[in-house]
């Protein structure tokens, strides 16, 4: 596999790879593998959010809590 990174995209994978003490490909795996990590987590997150909004218990306990924090919030 080729990339090609650019200036500023070799300066940030050197610049990965200095931190860790490893090499450039070592580096490049390691942020492909950190960013599919990232997204697979973000997409857990978007879908137990989506489930959340359609439990209409989950939702009205949740605007009873956000009323109750203005109540004790007082006063602007």
């Amino acid at each position: 596999m080729s990339l090609r990174l650019g200036r500023d995209g070799l300066r940030e994978l050197d610049e990965i790879a200095r931190r860790r003490g490893i090499t450039r490909a070592e580096a490049a795996r390691q942020a492909i593998a950190e960013t599919a990590e990232r997204d697979r987590r973000r997409r857990g997150l978007a879908a137990e959010a989506r489930a959340l909004m359609d439990d209409r218990d989950y939702v009205r306990e949740a605007r009873e809590v956000a009323e109750l924090m203005e109540q004790l919030r007082g006063p602007r």
